[in-house]
């Protein structure tokens, strides 16, 4: 997918305008938000189509340059075969670059993750992958903030949806949702038997409110009594709150907090990403068999990933990729090597059927 170089110009001169129009200082309010955004949305395409027009117009020159000395004209022809060999390459990150970009992209998002088949085992997996994608998002300069959490008897977690703040966040945490599994020894078998277990990662874009309309008609909200660990209000306070969306039937329950109040603004947190996954789903329904050809569909029921612990190895079953590196994937370290091929695998999927 090579651009001509009249599209190239066409994008260095609406690039020159919204630098021109933020630079002029009369925009304001809206406009001087919408032209920033536009601004921040065209500048990485800008920045590579400039690199390429640049690479073409040295390599044209070279071509058409008469020199009677030997010695230059040597040099000149090193000087075509290097711009040769690197021009394609620049030419793939342009079309890369100029991809359609998933509207949700650059959203904080709303990460779920709950114990699946395995029991206390399944539990201790999903908070082992809490704590990995805790120290991913500080690698990355993230926040996570826990929203709410149901801890089991062992110390894992059977449920536990967490806010990760940032920069990019759902481009890159939303090929993690599917199902993880782990091949271990667990700590309460005393034989030395490796189990199979199983978490379940749902990464969700977060919306605003104002993506996402919701009507007090449509909600039923339930005041009950916290239970589990938490200290003595557990027992005595009518804090924890459960939310029935009644169109959807979608139930979220909250009970992290000692205030009512707290309790309910978090669960129409997670409320609110819900729906506005299934909005999203249902807008994209119609191109549901071409995400299926990506990397994933986003299908929280598709096995995804296994953590093998007596082989020290990770795999990526989408893309059949094996990292050695098992202890430096859940210390997020090396997770970011698993996501950036993820990313790199679903942009050449979506290049070749522009393509075809």
């Amino acid at each position: 997918m090579s651009l001509s170089d009249d599209r190239l110009r066409q994008i260095a001169h609406r690039f020159g305008e919204l630098e021109a129009r933020l630079a002029s200082g009369t925009l304001e309010g809206d406009a001087f938000v919408a032209a920033s955004r536009d601004y921040a949305e065209l500048e990485p395409v800008a920045r590579v189509a400039a690199e390429v027009a640049a690479m073409r117009g040295e390599l044209s020159d070279l071509q058409s340059m008469e020199d009677s000395d030997p010695e230059m004209r040597a040099l000149a022809a090193e000087e075509v075969a290097r711009l040769k060999g690197e021009l394609p390459e620049r030419e793939r990150q342009l079309a890369i670059a100029m991809l359609p970009r998933d509207s949700a992209d650059q959203r904080p998002a709303m990460l779920e993750i709950r114990a699946g088949t395995g029991g206390d085992e399944a539990a201790l997996f999903a908070a082992d992958l809490y704590r990995m994608y805790e120290k991913y998002a500080a690698e990355q300069g993230w926040r996570v903030e826990m929203v709410s959490a149901n801890a089991s008897d062992v110390g894992g977690f059977k449920e536990v949806v967490a806010n990760v703040t940032g920069t990019g966040v759902f481009a890159k945490l939303k090929f993690e949702s599917g199902v993880h599994r782990v091949q271990r020894v667990p700590v309460t078998e005393s034989g030395g038997r490796i189990h199979t277990s199983a978490a379940t990662v749902a990464v969700l874009p977060e919306p605003t409110e104002v993506d996402v309309q919701i009507e007090d008609k449509d909600l039923k909200i339930d005041i009950y009594r916290a239970s589990g660990a938490g200290g003595q209000h557990v027992n005595t306070t009518d804090s924890a709150v459960r939310i029935t969306h009644l169109p959807t039937d979608i139930v979220v329950t909250c009970q992290d907090e000692r205030s009512q109040h707290k309790n309910k603004a978090k669960a129409m947190q997670v409320l609110r990403a819900r729906l506005y996954e299934k909005m999203r789903d249902e807008a994209q329904g119609a191109e549901a068999e071409a995400r299926k050809a990506m990397v994933g569909s986003g299908d929280r029921s598709e096995r995804i990933r296994t953590y093998n612990f007596p082989q020290g190895r990770v795999t990526d079953h989408r893309i059949n990729l094996t990292l050695h590196r098992l202890p430096e994937v859940l210390e997020g370290t090396g997770l970011g090597e698993l996501i950036d091929a993820l990313i790199a695998e679903d942009e050449a999927k979506r290049l070749a059927a522009m393509d075809g």
